[in-house]
């Protein structure tokens, strides 16, 4: 981490779980054991049907709610879908776009992130950008070329200006859910080279200023050693955010000096 330049950002995505009720109650005992100290900002990025709850249950803190996908398009035929202005009105103000998730299982290619991630900034969301390789790719020596592949899709058309609202997430697919984590090394290693990708296109002023997560079974077990490098700016958290006392031993690791 950097704090001198860019912000420490850890989020939870929780996937597909909990109801709005359940949602209420994650944010009371969350609160309730929530530090004063404020090194690290937090996201919890929920399903659609809680937003509405999270905003509400968060309004008095300083936790900021996110969402967990967005349609591109502004309105229309798009049954299921929900836009960009629909989820800024509901006072959300960060999106997840291109997890893994979502390209493997609903066939979003790297132009559909494209235009999620434009959709996004264009409604004032800061999107949570998500990009990373396969174990087989990894096996491969790909993973640069993919990462490379990745990013510059997904920032297509986005200006500079914009790219200080754009938050990128390095998530391994093979280190997701499956227990394993890329060391402090290996995640130091892409999300580096991210940011130099970042600085070829933007300048040295602005890739300095961007948040780089990591995204691969983060938890508070390995949360200080793989926040302790100088380009990993937080996480994306997926089952530790379930719990307030797990994803809050995370939030202590990011506020290491």
């Amino acid at each position: 981490m950097n704090r001198r330049y860019r912000k420490t950002i850890i989020a939870g995505n929780w996937k597909m779980n909990k109801t709005p009720s359940e949602t209420k109650a994650f944010a009371e005992q969350f609160k309730a054991i929530l530090p004063k100290t404020k090194w690290c900002d937090i996201v919890v990025c929920v399903p659609t049907v809680d937003l509405s709850a999270a905003v509400r249950a968060f309004k008095d803190s300083r936790i900021a709610v996110g969402a967990e996908n967005v349609y591109f398009e502004k309105s229309g035929a798009y049954t299921g879908e929900i836009s960009a202005d629909m989820l800024a009105d509901l006072g959300v103000r960060y999106v997840i776009v291109g997890h893994s998730e979502r390209r493997a299982l609903f066939g979003e290619t790297d132009e559909i992130v494209n235009k999620k991630v434009l959709a996004a900034l264009e409604a004032g969301l800061n999107p949570i950008i998500c990009v990373g390789e396969s174990l087989a790719q990894r096996e491969m020596g790909v993973t640069m070329e993919l990462i490379a592949l990745q990013v510059k899709s997904a920032l297509a058309g986005v200006s500079a200006e914009q790219m200080r609202r754009c938050v990128i997430a390095y998530e391994p697919i093979w280190a997701i859910g499956t227990g394993k984590t890329a060391t402090g090394e290996q995640a130091a290693e892409v999300c580096t080279y991210i940011r130099s990708l970042i600085r070829a296109q933007y300048g040295a002023r602005i890739a300095r200023s961007v948040t780089i997560q990591y995204g691969g079974s983060m938890k508070g077990s390995n949360a200080h050693e793989l926040l302790s490098h100088e380009d990993i700016d937080g996480g994306l958290i997926g089952g530790a955010s379930l719990d307030p006392k797990a994803l809050m031993e995370i939030v202590h690791a990011a506020n290491q000096e």
